[in-house]
């Protein structure tokens, strides 16, 4: 994973397919009950909250720099209203960043509850192979409950450190300590993935396999992707994928104490011990201003987040989300793409959290029938230009060789038709075609080198699943939009051409959110050759 997550987000500013309107069960289910392997649907005036609230936050989000994904809302157990901004579709896996750090302490509890490991155990006890011939009293102190309140003790974020090499728990073991051991918060990606690491030794098995028939398959969530690192250990603080009701579906276990359908699936002793205050993150002289305006210093726990008006969180970066309210009975699941996660956050207490009331509200006609409206229009539309140009039909069907380039890519070509556009990239391994809409989204899947944009490090097989749609900015200019539909992430691909030339720049939204967050695609230069 990047270097100090928490540290690039704060430049941001942060602080550390529409799907219809929900179905109309009211008192069908039973609290938690599922239907089909989807949580039961309701209203949400039924469940005690008020519409209003509901599309007042929605309304919010258009005038503002956040660029929702998906949003799922739940109450008393009840999804009360649901939404996918198209080309991001309810089916489709969403890359959680470090909301995966929340399924791996999870895995941690499972495994404490079978008797496998303690949150007192020391760390390097799981590995004396890797383990360096001199041990510091700072490492040979460290325990498993120091990684999950991510108070190892290391000077910075272990995490560049050790995804530069092959093995990255002995890389991780031979970092110096500079801390005693659970006494300073250091928001540390590194320490969960040896968390990763310890369950897949005491196991035998990934965590993502190991979490499957304890975890996904009570839950009915299925799917699910973890990326790996060079030994095949799941990377724990980051690169888990599952669709937003899985999200959902993990809150509601959270705030049910454990329980599932009547089952208890993931222990209620557990659950109060990583849910609750463990370290307070610094924040010096500010500290109580802090306390007051931020959800980053509530308070750290065993992968979660304390939060203010008494909730607590996962969370990943650019703003994916699963918030549980115990004393409001409410989950929220979100993804997105947002500068501040800390402004996303408030616009939830302002709109939200004073949406729920205590028992049922009165119905509002007028407010359900806008906020259905609403939600089954959900979009992100594709930027608009030009739909057509007379250099469309100069440049279709040719092939331009492309100039020697780091990327090793050899040619770029285009082919126009009156709905799309197909763009082709070829290096010495493959060709990479991608389908446009002309300014239309046109579904489809690429494994072209340098996508999907992404902050971490971890290894991948399959192909990534795109939306992409094209548009002239001027009769010289193409631009494309590829929404890489199960990440945060887009790309901005601009190609200019000249008489018998084209240059071709990559732009990912990453670095559009900050220029500290470098491109590292350089421009083709192509000379038309066909």
């Amino acid at each position: 994973m990047i270097s100090h997550r928490r540290t690039f987000l704060k430049q941001l500013g942060v602080g550390a397919g529409a799907l219809g309107f929900v179905s109309l069960f009211p008192g069908a289910f039973a609290r938690g009950s599922v239907l089909h392997g989807k949580l039961p649907r309701s209203t949400p005036e039924t469940q005690g909250v008020r519409s209003e609230g509901i599309l007042n936050f929605l309304k919010a989000l258009e005038g503002s720099k956040h660029e929702f994904h998906s949003f799922m809302m739940a109450r008393h157990g009840h999804i009360i209203a649901e939404g996918w901004w198209s080309p991001y579709r309810a089916e489709l896996n969403h890359m959680l960043y470090s909301l995966s750090k929340s399924f791996t302490s999870t895995a941690v509890g499972f495994a404490k509850t079978e008797g496998k490991l303690s949150v007192n155990d020391p760390v390097i006890s799981f590995f004396p192979d890797k383990t360096p011939s001199a041990v510091s009293e700072n490492l040979r102190a460290l325990k498993i409950k120091d990684l999950l309140s991510m108070s190892v003790g290391h000077a910075q974020d272990s995490t560049p450190a050790i995804t530069k090499t092959e093995d990255w728990v002995k890389t991780f073991l031979e970092l110096p300590i500079a801390n005693q051991p659970g006494t300073a918060f250091l928001y540390n990606s590194g320490a969960t993935y040896m968390l990763s690491a310890i369950v897949q030794k005491v196991t035998g098995q990934k965590v993502i396999d190991y979490l499957g028939p304890r975890l996904f398959e009570p839950l009915e969530i299925e799917g699910m992707t973890w990326e790996t690192c060079p030994k095949g250990i799941n990377t724990g603080g980051w690169g888990l994928s599952i669709q937003t009701e899985g999200l959902a579906k993990f809150g509601q276990l959270y705030l049910q104490k454990g329980a599932s359908n009547g089952k208890t699936i993931l222990a209620p002793e557990w659950v109060e011990e990583a849910t609750t205050f463990k370290i307070q993150q610094p924040g010096g002289a500010d500290l109580e201003r802090l306390k007051q305006e931020s959800d980053w210093h509530q308070g750290y726990c065993y992968q979660f987040w304390r939060c203010r008006h008494k909730a607590f969180r996962g969370d990943g970066a650019f703003g994916q989300y699963t918030i549980v309210m115990p004393e409001q009975d409410t989950v929220i699941a979100i993804t997105s793409e947002s500068p501040s996660m800390q402004g996303e956050m408030n616009l939830i207490w302002e709109h939200l959290w004073p949406a729920i009331q205590q028992g049922t509200v009165p119905a509002n006609a007028h407010a359900s029938e806008e906020l259905n409206q609403k939600l089954c229009a959900l979009a992100l539309a594709p930027p608009k230009g030009q739909v057509s140009s007379p250099t469309a039909a100069r440049v279709s069907s040719k092939s331009f060789a492309v100039v020697s380039n780091e990327g090793g890519v050899e040619s770029v070509a285009f082919r126009f038709g009156e709905r799309d556009c197909l763009f082709t990239l070829t290096d010495a391994q493959s060709t990479y075609p991608v389908t446009c809409g002309l300014e239309s989204w046109v579904q489809g899947e690429t494994n072209m080198p340098g996508t999907p944009p992404k902050l971490t490090t971890g290894r991948e097989t399959t192909k990534s699943k795109i939306a992409a749609s094209g548009t002239w900015r001027d009769e010289q200019t193409f631009e494309m939009t590829w929404r890489f539909c199960e990440t945060p992430h887009h790309d901005t691909v601009t190609c200019h051409f000249e008489t018998d030339s084209v240059k071709v720049e990559f732009l990912n939204s990453i670095t559009q959110l900050s220029s500290s967050h470098k491109e590292n695609r350089a421009a083709l230069k192509g000379k038309m050759t066909s």
